[in-house]
């Protein structure tokens, strides 16, 4: 479950407020000539939660600043000038995802010994003078600080960054993201190199919409500021759909070019009903029920709860076990887990998984098209192989729209996208993996499947076993995405086109549809009955018979902390919800 945003290419000039340091050495003489500069990335960036005294948040791919429901949020970064640089000034960037809140500020940290991995709120370090300021435009995408008084030569650099924001939250890119993390550019007299930073694309993050922002004033000690540039209105939405197919599983590749997907099926054809006929419900070869759809969840997201035993619990809260088990993994993550394998064999309450891998992490998508992570394929596969022989559902990468930048070579196109999924389901069958069931889980947004590009994310029928989608509603009328079940799966390409249902069940009619994350939100503090999205299932799915899944997403507080996606924020709610997974359509066996 992600957000998303547009990258709009604005700058916040920030105003030097004060400049002040620690034990560092002295600025590069006035007269040296100019080299070029230095990008450097942060050695360690996290931020720290006041209602969350003792958590870290290190391997977050966003930093949180400001203030929400009493939570005040601290952004912490640290900097490694290299030995040797003659310094002439630094300026430092930030990448915001959403709206921007109040005066934002960069302050010095009184000691550099914290580390991402350890920094919370009881530990933090105290924070010194601050050292830049700017009032940003609310739609402003790219912060800019001049630090050239706070850093001044060679050696460790922390620094805290902070909104006066009393009621919203900011959001920033850090390290840990793709790209577009914090970078402090350092200005030289000397010859130097530094890796290049990612350019400023169009990129789209989240699949709901950022947070109210508090309307500010800007300081009367921050300069003026140039008037950002608006771009195109779009307004941003989340979905994501995988595919499937009922064909035999293969045990060796169909294809040896991951780069040349097969043709995707044009034809339509009728999908079976939903409605059971007489007898069992039972999956097949693929998983696919013969009647009725298979109920499954993600329960526990964003917390600390190990994921199944919050799924224990919910299946206890909704009354009705979940057959299908959404995990999430990423990079070089041992999965299976053994707690994970346990819940597919529990005989008591069966259970199939739905993995989630996010197989390029650490690299790109081109990278692992053309082998560079085979080790860490083979690796999965030997994994299976050895102690994990039951079927199971397999994403990879889901929501890849959210990720595409849209430039070439960036080796994060969508057809980058499309030939690592074909590289990585190619060897998983050519390692001997048979019983991965593959699901392509797209996002369904309106903006992203009216991008030229997004038809190049398909990588073939050969190797997508089920359509999925990654969808959700706001209970909360005029808020974004409004809307019952129906609406999730109806959204349109912004330039007009077909929902992505009816696409699906038209352009690829042979792959069952999963709805692989779903569910009905309000935001935190603003609770909205949420049992019309519920009582809504129903009447859809059985108007709708090419859905065979729906797996719901659950959670008090998203990956921002502002969404609430429980199924019991309302006790009708929570009435709705049992009634509705109560329902004889989800009496599936697994075999």
């Amino acid at each position: 479950m992600r957000r998303k945003k547009l990258q709009k290419s604005v700058t916040a000039l920030a105003a030097l407020v004060a400049g002040a340091g620690t034990a560092l050495v002295a600025a590069a003489p006035a007269a040296a000539a100019a080299g070029p500069e230095l990008k450097l990335t942060a050695g360690d960036d996290t931020y720290v939660s006041s209602g969350r005294k003792d958590a870290t948040f290190g391997a977050e791919d966003k930093l949180s600043i400001g203030r929400l429901d009493g939570d005040t949020k601290i952004a912490f970064l640290k900097f490694l000038v290299p030995a040797g640089t003659q310094v002439t000034g630094a300026r430092l960037r930030l990448i915001t995802v959403g709206d921007v809140a109040g005066k934002v500020s960069v302050s010095r940290v009184a000691g550099n010994a914290w580390t991402e991995q350890r920094l919370t709120s009881g530990n933090a370090p105290a924070l010194g003078t601050v050292v830049a300021s700017a009032t940003p435009a609310p739609d402003a995408e790219e912060l800019s600080f001049d630090l050239g008084a706070a850093v001044t030569g060679p050696g460790t650099y922390s620094f805290a960054v902070q909104s006066s924001a009393s009621n919203a939250v900011t959001r920033l890119r850090s390290a840990e993201g793709k790209w577009g993390g914090p970078v402090l550019t350092v200005s030289t007299a000397a010859a130097q190199s530094a890796p290049a930073v990612p350019p400023a694309t169009p990129i789209e993050d989240e699949d709901m919409p950022p947070p109210a922002v508090e309307p500010t004033t800007p300081a009367t000690t921050t300069p003026a500021q140039p008037a950002p540039t608006q771009p195109a209105t779009t307004e941003p939405t989340p979905a994501q759909p995988a595919p499937t197919q009922t064909t035999p599983t293969q045990t060796t590749p169909t294809q040896t070019n991951p780069a040349q997907p097969a043709p995707s099926q044009t034809t339509p054809t009728q999908p079976a009903p939903v409605d059971p006929p007489e007898g069992d419900c039972v999956t097949g070869a693929k998983l696919v029920p013969s009647c009725g759809v298979l109920w499954g969840a993600a329960a526990g997201g964003f917390t600390d709860a190990p994921r199944d035993e919050a799924l224990k619990d919910w299946e206890k809260l909704s009354g009705r076990t979940a057959s299908i088990f959404h995990a999430y993994h990423k990079g070089d993550e041992p999965f299976p887990t053994k707690s994970e394998m346990a819940m597919a064999r529990d005989a008591a309450k069966p259970r199939v998984l739905l993995l989630n891998w996010k197989i390029a992490y650490g690299s790109s998508w081109a990278k692992v098209a053309k082998g560079e992570q085979d080790a860490r394929i083979d690796r999965f596969a030997a994994r299976i192989k050895s102690s994990f022989p039951e079927k199971f559902f397999l994403v990879l990468n889901h929501e890849p729209e959210n990720d595409v930048v849209a430039k070439a070579g960036s080796g994060w196109e969508a057809k980058d996208f499309a030939a690592m999924y074909r590289h990585t389901i190619l060897r998983l069958r050519a390692k001997g993996v048979t019983n991965a069931i593959n699901v392509m889980a797209y996002m369904g947004n309106e903006k992203w499947m009216a991008q030229s590009w997004w038809k190049d994310l398909y990588p073939g029928d050969d190797v997508v076993d089920w359509m999925g989608l990654d969808s959700y509603v706001s209970a909360e009328k005029g808020y974004y995405h409004f809307g019952l079940f129906g609406d999730l799966l109806d959204r349109k390409p912004a330039n007009g086109g077909l929902g992505w249902y009816d696409w699906a069940t038209t352009k690829h009619a042979s792959k069952p549809i999963m709805v692989a994350e779903w569910g009905v939100y309000h935001r935190v503090g603003k609770v909205t009955d949420k049992a019309a999205g519920f009582r809504s299932v129903l009447p859809e799915l059985k108007k709708r018979p090419g859905i065979k899944a729906i797996v719901y997403f659950d959670t008090k507080r998203d990956d921002q902390g502002d969404r609430d996606i429980s199924i019991d924020s309302t006790k009708t709610a929570l009435a709705a919800f049992r009634t509705l997974a109560a329902d004889k359509m989800f009496d599936v066996k697994l075999r």
